[in-house]
Parts: structure tokens; sequence; C-alpha cells
């Protein structure tokens, strides 16, 4: 009898946090290391997995790079449905969630930049769909297209300036009272 029952018995499968190791090992190289480092076997060794743990999740590098573009839809989406339940409104949540604070979102777009950097298409692409996707979210709470582009501007400025502080001469990355006072600036030249 407990051997018809073993037919039924489906395996067990590996928890989905090593899956995310291995994306958080991968992200990693990608970001420290840049996009040619971040080989398979390296990634096998900095998650603590055999290479065949690591092809049980991701059975090729496309397929852990698509991992990791996945990541970074589902990290947008978190990140949009924040934007829209922010009490400060969408603008101010843009705006102050443009200074980078090495949060897993920072840490996803910098390694699919990385990708994209090396020529990775669909990476390309899945910038150009997060800034899409942005955009949309806050066109309804600025006036036009140029207000919109304000907006994105300012963040691109602030994300930028910020990049810099990591290794090079930090441009200005408004705190406290001033990026409260960067927020209502935006915010009066672009209401809707």
């Amino acid at each position: 009898m407990f051997s018809d029952r073993a037919d039924t018995i489906e395996p067990m499968s590996r928890p989905p946090r090593a899956r995310e190791l291995v994306l958080d090992a991968f992200e990693a190289l990608l970001i420290d290391d840049g996009e040619r480092a971040a080989t398979m076997d390296a990634t096998a060794r900095a998650a603590g997995v055999s290479k065949g743990g690591l092809l049980y999740h991701f059975g090729s590098k496309d397929a852990l790079e698509a991992g990791l573009i996945q990541r970074l839809d589902a990290l947008v989406d978190t990140d949009i449905a924040e934007m829209a339940a922010s009490p400060d409104g969408a603008v101010a949540y843009f705006v102050r969630t443009s200074v980078m604070t090495d949060d897993p979102l920072d840490r996803t777009i910098i390694a699919v930049s990385r990708l994209a950097q090396g020529g990775h298409a669909a990476a390309s692409a899945a910038l150009r769909t997060v800034r899409e996707r942005w955009a949309d979210a806050l066109r309804p709470h600025t006036a036009d297209d140029t207000a919109l582009d304000l907006v994105m501007l300012v963040s691109d400025g602030l994300y930028y300036n910020n990049a810099l502080g990591a290794g090079g001469v930090a441009g200005p990355i408004p705190e406290g009272a001033a990026m409260d006072t960067l927020i209502a600036l935006v915010e009066r030249a672009t209401r809707a």
C-alpha cells in the first residue's frame, strides 16, 4: 500500500529562498565586478551553491538574466503601488526616492543597467519600460508632458548626482529641509 502512495507523492521543490540567493549573488557580481565577471560559475560560488544547484533554478545565463529582469519588474510593481499610496503624493514620493539608498530596487536597477551596458537588449528594454511605467504613474499628477518631463529630469539628476558620490565627485544631493524645498518647488511647477 505504501508503494502505491509513493508514486503519487510529488518531489519537494527547492525553497524559493535558494533562488533568491542565486539572484542576489548574480546581482552583486554585476554591481561590483561588471557583466563579464558575472558568469554562471562565479554566481554559483558567490551564492554558495553547486553549479547543479544553480542550474536547478536557472538553466542558462539567459534564464538568470531573465530572472533578474523579472525581479526588477516585481520591485517596480511594489514601488508604483507605494507611490500611489503615498500620503505625500506621487510626485513627492518619486522625487524623494530618486536618491539611492542601496535598497533592493536601487541594487536591481544598477545590476540590470550593467547588463544593458554590456549590450543585453532585454535589459535595455526593461529599463525603458521601467521609465515608461513611472511616467505613466506620474502623468495624472502633472499638468502636461512638459511638467512630467521636469519631474523625470529632476529624478534623473538626483539619481545621477547620488551615483557620482559612490566613487567620483558627488553633485548636490538635498537632504531634510532642502529636499522638502525642492519637492515643493517641483510640485508647484508641475501641478495638474
